[in-house]
């Protein structure tokens, strides 16, 4: 036997001796995961580990810590900035087994899980409690929790309740050396000192591998009103922004924004039987609000769209006259795996800027692409609501690639935006972490890094650069 497979032996029977035979995966087992959410990218990795418990997990980081091991953390595998990439020498950790809810405080209106539980789970288990968990996003059957604090998550109801942060009261880690810090906060007011938790939310594992939470729950908004409205021109936008959030009373919950390259995309790649909106229109705007009196919100929500249309800042519509219906609208903003199947290979951004500039970033950004590239069928979408943008960029070879991130985000930094709206930042976008933080501010993350984790085994080489 090869030293190497010893040493591999002899990894395999001390991680066993930690989480038992069902906990420990090898070989094709691992392989077998795919690490991309959109195509099959074989997952990496010497081994990987499924603990069931807090003490279990920390035991693991107390070994590799000692053996210098590497370690890269994996929830639902459905980000898209490459914060779950491993390599083959790693030991792959998934907090799939910790996948329970522990309680829930109906009085206080709490949550607290395992990092390990899917998010549809803890929206069911809240509507099932007569309350309501905000996070929402296209990818909620198979996202955990714990990669939804990992990389302060953002979804479809940011406008109204916030990132993945605001939803998050306490927090219990294991640092790198296996130390476990526990917390677990309940109250909503706690200023005591500084907030621990926040180092962990976002940082997307390179801190500490976040095992248990407690989360904030709301008051139930059974009642939806959705519309799908067209608009003609983009400076009739913030104004009609504006318009909903103020004449809605704060229950709008979703400004959400498609540019006509989206939603004929959609349309035609689609089996949609009736189109809400005929295709033609520049851009089709996505609202819905939430609240709890079905007469007097349907009625509010209803003469604020026809308000809107007396002031022609919209030019067509379609209200959702049921679930169903409202499903149907949705489902055409949520399907972005039709939109990158029918355009084929594609550079994909989640970028934020100020609403006042995103016409004209992305009328520069279409020159500089055609000036440099060629034409390109530029595909854009996003929460407009809260500035988040989502640009999609068809590109021939990996060379091509590479030469849009230059262009998309060299030219963000001149407009003070933001390489990562809510994706987080990970492998993929590591190298552009300068064109959104200022050199004092990456420094800082660096010495985080270098305290808690010093040997940099945890996530290594993700959000900050290795030295």
């Amino acid at each position: 036997m090869k030293h190497s497979d010893e040493k591999l032996q002899t990894l395999i029977e001390a991680v066993t001796a930690i989480v038992g035979p069902k906990g420990i995966l090898t070989g094709e087992d691992v392989h077998s995961r795919s690490a991309y959410a959109f195509g099959y990218m074989p997952v990496k990795g010497k081994l990987l580990v499924r603990p069931e418990t807090t003490e279990e997990c920390s035991s693991l980081l107390k070994l590799c810590h000692a053996r210098k091991q590497t370690i890269v953390t994996q929830a639902g595998r459905t980000g898209l900035a490459g914060g779950q990439y491993s390599d083959d020498e790693d030991i792959i950790l998934s907090l799939e087994r910790m996948n329970q809810v522990l309680e829930v405080d109906a009085i206080n209106r709490t949550m607290t899980v395992e990092a390990g539980v899917i998010l549809q789970t803890v929206q069911e288990q809240a509507v099932a409690e007569n309350l309501f968990f905000p996070l929402d996003l296209g990818a909620r059957g198979s996202c955990t929790i714990g990669g939804n604090i990992a990389t302060n998550a953002g979804g479809n109801a940011v406008i109204r309740y916030g990132m993945m942060r605001d939803m998050v009261l306490g927090l219990e880690v294991v640092l790198a050396d296996g130390t476990i810090v526990s917390s677990m906060n309940t109250l909503i007011k706690n200023n005591t000192g500084i907030d621990l938790k926040q180092l962990f939310i976002g940082s997307e594992g390179i801190l500490g591998v976040v095992t248990k939470a407690v989360l904030r729950l709301r008051p139930p908004m059974p009642n939806k009103n959705t519309a799908l409205l067209a608009v003609d021109s983009f400076e009739k936008l913030p104004t009609l922004l504006s318009r909903m959030d103020s004449q809605l009373g704060g229950s709008l919950s979703a400004f959400e924004v498609m540019w006509d390259s989206y939603y004929h995309t959609i349309v035609d790649n689609k089996p949609v039987t009736s189109p809400p909106l005929a295709k033609g229109y520049p851009f089709y705007v996505l609202v819905e609000a939430q609240g709890s009196n079905p007469d007097k919100d349907s009625e509010t929500f209803n003469q604020t769209i026809e308000s809107s249309f007396e002031a022609d800042l919209i030019c067509d519509g379609a209200l959702a006259s049921s679930e169903q219906q409202r499903i149907a609208i949705w489902d055409i903003r949520d399907d972005v795996e039709t939109c990158i199947k029918a355009i084929g290979p594609i550079a994909g951004f989640d970028i934020s800027l100020k609403l006042d500039l995103t016409e004209n970033y992305l009328t520069q950004l279409n020159e500089l692409l055609t000036n440099t590239l060629g034409p390109r069928f530029v595909v854009v979408f996003g929460h407009l609501g809260d500035g988040n943008l989502h640009i999609n960029v068809p590109v021939k070879s990996l060379e091509e690639k590479d030469a849009v991130a230059i262009i998309v985000y060299e030219l963000l930094k001149t407009y003070q935006g933001s390489i990562s709206a809510e994706h987080g930042v990970g492998l993929v976008k590591r190298d552009f972490l300068h064109c959104s933080r200022n050199p004092a501010e990456i420094a800082l993350m660096q010495q985080l890094k270098s305290c808690l984790d010093p040997n940099y085994l945890l996530n290594p080489g993700k959000i900050i650069p290795l030295s």
